[in-house]
């Protein structure tokens, strides 16, 4: 029977949104107007089937203060940011880095050093917590390479959810703050490991990336649920 191992996507979701809160309860509250989506701060997602001989997930989850680290040797696989300044692009680039992974030739530090340069530089809007936490935690990461896993990302689609719509509609200015946008994208996740081992996913995220004038967007947080 095979065991099933949680995915860049599965964590952090059980984490409580009272820590982040101050940092992008201003720009989420005012612009989707949701009581809900105020803690849009940490990851949702699903687990996929991993190797057979692989363990299962442990309850814990990373440190939700685990900083950005720099290794030397670079960022491994991860791309680097696209130069995009339209919101439901850059969301669409952002969720197939974070869906995508290669345990081979990528370490656990180098993942996370990689997906941290999307991050906007703006600290009062970045929420770093809930984006590191889809990496999982360094036992696991190194299950996932003793298998050889990785995964490949078909993105099928991005949009504005219609509750951000709506609030923009309401208050346009709302926007002018922090040019905080709210994107679901959809794609499909491609996983395959070692022995011809492998599955695919549907797979779901909102994302909120800031795209001020005449600069480059960049991702500023997760939201706990997908909001369509």
């Amino acid at each position: 029977m095979k065991n099933r191992l949680p995915s860049l996507s599965s964590y952090g979701a059980g984490w409580s949104a009272n820590r982040r809160i101050a940092v992008v309860a201003v720009v989420v509250a005012a612009l989707l107007a949701l009581a809900g989506v105020v803690a849009v701060v940490t990851g949702s997602g699903e687990d996929h089937q991993a190797p057979a001989t692989t363990a299962p997930a442990p309850t814990s989850s990373p440190s939700a203060t685990e900083a950005a680290p720099e290794p030397s040797s670079g960022s491994g696989s991860v791309p680097k940011p696209p130069q995009i300044s339209e919101p439901v692009a850059y969301a669409k680039a952002a969720a197939q880095m974070l869906w995508s992974y290669d345990t081979r030739d990528t370490s656990r530090d180098q993942q996370l050093a990689g997906m941290h340069t999307w991050m906007t530089t703006e600290t009062k809007y970045a929420d770093w917590t809930s984006v590191s936490g889809q990496v999982p935690d360094p036992v696991l990461w190194s299950r996932m390479a003793d298998q050889d896993q990785h995964a490949t990302v078909h993105v099928t689609e991005g949009h504005y959810p219609s509750a951000f719509k709506q609030a923009l509609a309401d208050d346009p200015s709302a926007i002018t703050e922090a040019y905080i946008y709210v994107v679901t994208v959809n794609g499909k996740q491609q996983i395959a490991w070692k022995k011809g081992g492998g599955g695919a996913e549907e797979r779901a995220l909102t994302l909120a990336v800031q795209c001020r004038p005449n600069q480059d967007c960049a991702l500023a947080a997760l939201a706990p649920n997908v909001t369509q």
